[in-house]
């Protein structure tokens, strides 16, 4: 599966298409915003993912408009897709092998993270990755992933919007590693949930990185277990990991 379409371009189904490359200049720079604004519903409400009748979830935390967001942050950190990645890693029973653990991972992120003059993260940092392009070692199990648990084509897009910082009390020096915590909207499935990451990241000059994890459980998110063919039983908790590679724009 082909993971490196543009994310300045805007799909047949509407969607935003995510990209490996990192944005340079103003024209690519607006493309990027508007293709983050779409994944995670701030533009026209048909591009949102709405969550499904009867689904259960939480209330959003904060409603942010991105374009807005970015625009008034005073320092803004672009994901780089291509040196970033999404995974999750979920624990399964096959028929006559046992335990195994399965891990599907995607390039297909992108996100601004927003400070403030103290070096603080800003709400309505966020990220989006698109589920269409996740892959494990087994494209059986991806195929059916896609087209039952996920439901992909319908709701392409996992999305984080932040909503406060536990952890840090002062702003992110220079060169400094500090671990924090991450509170905020997970969009997943159609169904959005308060979710806390457990996160460390480092900001050094024009450069960012750093890891997040959280756990949730598929049922949480309307999703049903892919229990199919040799699979026995799937753990209740999945874990996802986001490694992120982000830089100022030049």
């Amino acid at each position: 599966m082909d993971e490196t379409a543009s994310a300045g371009r805007v799909n047949a189904m509407g969607h935003p298409d995510l990209t490996r490359t990192r944005g340079v200049g103003a024209g690519f720079f607006a493309t990027w915003l508007a293709a983050v604004a779409l994944a995670i519903g701030a533009f026209p409400p048909v591009m949102a993912q709405e969550a499904s009748p009867g689904a259960a979830a939480t209330p959003p935390a904060v409603t942010c408009n991105v374009e807005e967001a970015v625009a008034a942050a005073p320092l803004v950190y672009t994901v780089a897709s291509e040196e970033s990645t999404a995974s999750y890693v979920a624990q399964e029973e096959l028929a006559s092998v046992g335990a195994n653990e399965v891990v599907g991972t995607t390039n297909a992120i992108i996100g601004s993270i927003l400070f403030d003059d103290a070096g603080l993260p800003l709400e309505c940092s966020n990220f989006a990755v698109d589920m269409r392009t996740l892959v494990t070692d087994e494209s059986r199990r991806d195929n059916y992933l896609r087209s039952n648990t996920l439901e992909s084509d319908t709701f392409p897009f996992a999305t984080f919007v932040l909503g406060s910082v536990d952890g840090l009390d002062e702003g992110l020096a220079e060169g400094e590693t500090a671990a924090a915590q991450l509170i905020g909207d997970l969009t997943l499935h159609g169904v959005t949930r308060s979710v806390i990451w457990e996160a460390e990241f480092t900001r050094d000059g024009e450069a960012l990185t750093g890891t997040a994890t959280t756990t949730f459980v598929l049922e949480d998110y309307d999703m049903e277990k892919p229990i199919v063919g040799p699979v026995v039983s799937i753990g209740d908790e999945i874990l996802l990991n986001v490694e992120i590679v982000a830089a100022t724009e030049s």
